[in-house]
């Protein structure tokens, strides 16, 4: 547990190489700390020391009532004071993948690069179709936190009492609007504990951060994209119906240094599988070389 400025709790995971190079991994929405993430010796073979904490309100951490994506930032370098950090990377995955904009842009000269995968644009996004492509239950939810907070406070609290009671209730919710390869992915029994586990933990004493989570993003990210200033990897799979590639094609239209991967054929939960080659791009230049030239996407 890490105290933050405020005095509040952060609950905090350290995996992976303990002298290796550190890198933040912020979790989707829902999530946690817990979230799907290589196994310890796949750290250990890349380097890579793994930070995982839980935003406000999620697991083990207070909650911090109207928090902003920037508000992050706060957090991460309190983190990384307390751990003895200097630099470190940042990667964000899916409703994380803003926060992690934050911290690049908020902490220049402890953040060396970043990595969005599946991530959103902020709502007020000019010459951006924000709904366009998305699936109906997430326009719904960030529609009603445009208009009725308390509606979004309502929804997500009754989703949350039957993830408590049944931990698969989420995967099955969504079922009807994954694509093929969306299912294919989670129908991998170590990663669907994963997610189940990961749900779990991120809700145990309830809704709060989901709903922070949604709020904030569509409320003003309170920072510039402009300001990022170190290398940022921007992934999506081309069939993501939960956050559409559209997001990231105009995030890469933002940021000065970024390099945009559009992965043909998966969709949202392939952030999952690709994280081990994403993490490898952070820590090791021969691989950012390498992957520099190597095309669309990643090699599988």
């Amino acid at each position: 547990m890490v105290t933050a400025a405020d005095g509040r709790a952060l609950a905090v995971d350290s995996i992976g190489a303990p002298d290796g190079k550190p890198v933040f991994l912020l979790h989707g929405t829902p999530g946690s700390r817990h979230g799907p993430r290589p196994r310890g010796v796949v750290l250990q073979r890349l380097g890579v020391r793994l930070i995982c904490y839980d935003r406000p309100g999620y697991g083990g951490s207070s909650r911090r009532p109207g928090r902003t994506v920037s508000d992050s930032a706060d957090d991460v370098s309190a983190i990384a004071d307390e751990l003895g950090l200097g630099a470190f990377g940042v990667v964000g995955r899916s409703g994380g993948g803003p926060h992690a904009l934050a911290c690049a842009a908020l902490l220049p000269g402890r953040v060396e690069r970043a990595a969005v995968l599946v991530g959103l644009a902020p709502a007020d996004a000019p010459d951006l179709d924000w709904f366009a492509g998305m699936t109906r239950s997430n326009v719904e939810e960030y529609t009603s936190a445009d208009v009725d907070a308390s509606a979004v406070e309502a929804d997500l609290a009754e989703r949350t009492d039957h993830i408590l009671h049944d931990p698969e209730y989420l995967l099955r919710f969504l079922l009807p609007e994954l694509t093929s390869s969306d299912r294919r992915v989670i129908e991998d029994v170590a990663i669907r504990r994963l997610l189940i586990d990961t749900y779990a933990e991120a809700l145990r004493r309830g809704p709060d951060g989901w709903i922070d989570d949604v709020l904030g993003a569509r409320r003003p990210w309170k920072f510039e994209l402009s300001d990022i200033a170190v290398p940022v990897l921007l992934w999506h799979g081309a069939d993501d119906k939960f956050s559409p590639v559209e997001h990231t094609r105009w995030l890469a239209g933002q940021i000065a240094h970024a390099t945009l991967r559009v992965e043909p054929g998966v969709a949202h939960f392939g952030a999952v599988e690709v994280l081990p080659q994403v993490l490898k791009w952070m820590v090791d230049p021969a691989a950012r070389s390498r992957f520099a030239s190597a095309g669309t996407g990643f090699a599988r």
